[in-house]
């Protein structure tokens, strides 16, 4: 694993945005029977997700939330010097959507802009980026927009992935600032295990067609998708979280030389109930310092932990506090960190 350190970078403000349409998983019955949904959803805790409509993209819900952020909190626009998307569903192929939100939120041509493709712990990873970016450069300010909309990439046929996913975006802004100490991050990598969460079709190995359009039965139990929409191994990732995130949480400890009791809040990916509350148990964490979300959004990928500062954890960061992140899934990638956050302005979320 990479273990890194950071001296004088935090967060200073998050702004969230997540669509208007407010699914109910218990009414989510057209292909699947009502007694099959209702235990699927008491396992998974996720009763209620955002779809966005089918102009709405993951960077139309960063611009709502960066625009809230602009509007509202004492920042100017000519001073970001770096903005990171990270998101596995983008506007296009290409260009870049980092590029077009810099020109669409109106910051200068100064500014780097680039893309993180990551999915779950893609928060995390792009984090350490800006971090990295920052500490030893001019850059002033950052701006990391963490969007996706899931719901666009699985199939509501396949009861693997359909009552788990929703959308959701944020933005977040980094600053430079005495006040700030140390910060640390882990982050890891198993390309092994790549086949566990996967969209098969419509990139360049295969790319699309009409039979990667085409709807298919994929297994005995008759759930049905494209293979240019999700797939993911529920058992082995859980197998994965349960072997690899508990040595993830022993070493950013370890490396921090951070106690578990001197942690405020520890902030999860939100993959599904049974998976979170398996976790927690095995860390033995308070339940009460583990904010969730999972019951209103959803499993937002990437976005799930920022989503969940922001839902959960509104003014209660103004004094000086100290957050574990935990971020994994696809790729498989997992990371955490260990950040300081005071006086950090987290503003009601948008709806679009």
């Amino acid at each position: 694993m990479a273990l890194l350190s950071f001296d004088n970078l935090g967060i200073t403000a998050i702004c969230g945005a997540v669509p208007k349409r407010i699914v109910k998983n218990l009414e989510y019955t057209e292909f699947f029977p009502v007694e099959q949904v209702s235990e699927i959803v008491e396992k998974i805790g996720i009763y209620e997700r955002r779809f966005a409509d089918e102009k709405t993209c993951a960077s139309d819900l960063c611009f709502a939330a960066a625009e809230k952020m602009f509007n509202e909190y004492d920042v100017k626009r000519d001073e970001i010097d770096l903005l990171i998307f990270v998101s596995q569903t983008p506007d296009y192929r290409m260009p870049s959507t980092s590029v077009i939100l810099q020109h669409r939120l109106g910051l200068p041509n100064s500014t780097i802009a680039f893309d993180v493709n990551t999915g779950c712990s893609g928060f995390i990873y792009g984090l350490s980026i800006i971090y990295g970016f920052m500490q030893n450069s001019g850059v002033r300010k950052a701006l990391l927009l963490d969007g996706e909309t899931r719901s666009k990439a699985y199939s509501a046929k396949d009861r693997r992935c359909a009552f788990l996913f929703g959308d959701a975006g944020v933005a977040v802004l980094i600053e430079k600032d005495e006040k700030f100490k140390k910060s640390f991050f882990t982050l890891n990598s198993d390309g092994s295990r790549s086949d566990l969460i996967k969209i098969e079709g419509g990139g360049y190995r295969i790319p699309s067609s009409e039979d990667t359009l085409k709807e298919r039965v994929v297994d005995e139990f008759g759930n049905i998708r494209s293979l240019e929409q999700g797939y993911m191994n529920g058992a082995d990732v859980f197998n994965f979280l349960i072997r690899e995130v508990p040595k993830d949480f022993k070493a950013i400890l370890e490396f921090s030389k951070i106690q578990k009791e001197e942690i405020d809040y520890f902030v999860f990916h939100q993959a599904n109930q049974y998976m979170n509350s398996y976790l927690v148990k095995k860390l033995k964490i308070d339940p009460d310092k583990t904010p969730s979300t999972l019951s209103k959004f959803g499993n937002t990928s990437s976005v799930s932990i920022p989503i969940t500062i922001v839902s959960e954890l509104k003014n209660k960061l103004d004094e000086r506090k100290k957050v574990l992140l935990s971020g994994f899934g696809a790729g498989l990638l997992w990371a955490s960190c260990i950040i300081e956050f005071e006086n950090c302005y987290i503003g009601d979320i948008v709806e679009i």
